[in-house]
């Protein structure tokens, strides 16, 4: 039965949801959206960030949030590795089309398993005083363990974006997503500009992961789940913009929310794909695409 107060407990639930949405899927903007590399392995990466958070976490008691931004430099290196052996294997001889699609498909199948080996399959958790507790306005709930990622993530977003468009690294990355020949006329190395745009899309993936282990326990195969959602939200946003990018994650998020709220959150995903089908079919570029 329909209830106005529940309706805008839904509303307000899937914004926090959809601005947890844009912390998992701000990596693939910039790997996907500007290099153009089909990085489906991102979630596992997400899952080594909240496993790294819970090692910490459970060890030290440091805050996971904390844990997420210390780590993203080591995540950063390890993103310029991997792109490395990505450009030279696949990049560099023209063929990152299908084989560098397996490549990455093959690290995700890897990371996952490597997971399982060491953590197995139970579900762990994070303990922070922030997990549990909630803000009542009025009739309106704000759950802590939401309302906190989605800061945390609306200010990497910022701070991102910041970066891209005061930066010459960041106007770089963005030029070498619209002209790489341009780029190399201005005397600037490509390969070295994708590499250091793939590190930060991996050390996004530190953070984010910190933020899904808050939200909910989580065990290796997770990030699995995540997959469509965040190739979903991109496509959505424009492919290239973070504004657009978010408010395509907000939009799922709400449309996830009333769902399940009303209809149950067995329906959310299909009734999310629907509303992504239908809005591209209007606007095929995305909300904010050119």
């Amino acid at each position: 039965m329909f209830s106005f107060d529940l309706a805008i407990n839904a509303v307000v639930a899937g914004l926090l949801l959809g601005g947890f949405y844009a912390a998992v899927t701000i990596g693939v903007t910039i790997s996907f959206g500007m290099l153009d590399i089909v990085n489906i392995a991102h979630p596992a990466f997400i899952m080594l960030g909240s496993f790294v958070a819970y090692i910490v976490n459970s060890s030290f008691g440091v805050d996971p949030i904390l844990i997420g931004a210390v780590m993203a430099p080591v995540f950063f290196l390890l993103g310029m590795a991997v792109y490395q052996v990505y450009y030279y294997a696949f990049e560099q001889r023209g063929e990152e089309s299908i084989q560098g699609l397996a490549f990455f498909f093959g690290l995700l199948f890897v990371g996952e398993v490597a997971l399982i080996l060491v953590f197995g399959v139970d579900y762990r958790f994070v303990e922070a005083p922030y997990i549990g507790p909630s803000l009542h306005l009025g009739f309106v709930d704000l759950p802590l363990r939401m309302l906190i990622p989605c800061l945390v993530s609306l200010l990497m977003l910022v701070v991102l974006d910041v970066f891209f468009g005061r930066t010459f690294i960041g106007r770089a990355i963005l030029a070498v997503s619209q002209d790489r020949l341009a780029l190399q006329l201005m005397g600037a190395n490509p390969s070295r500009v994708k590499r250091i745009a793939f590190g930060i899309s991996i050390a996004t993936a530190s953070v984010a992961g910190a933020l899904l282990i808050i939200i909910q326990p989580v065990e290796p195969s997770i990030g699995r789940d995540y997959i469509g959602r965040i190739f979903a939200i991109c496509v959505l946003g424009g492919m290239t913009s973070f504004p657009g990018m978010l408010a395509g994650a907000m939009l799922i998020g709400i449309v996830e929310s009333i769902t399940a709220t009303f209809y149950g959150p067995s329906w959310a995903p299909a009734v999310a794909f629907g509303f992504l089908l239908l809005t591209l079919a209007v606007r095929p570029a995305g909300i904010l695409g050119r």
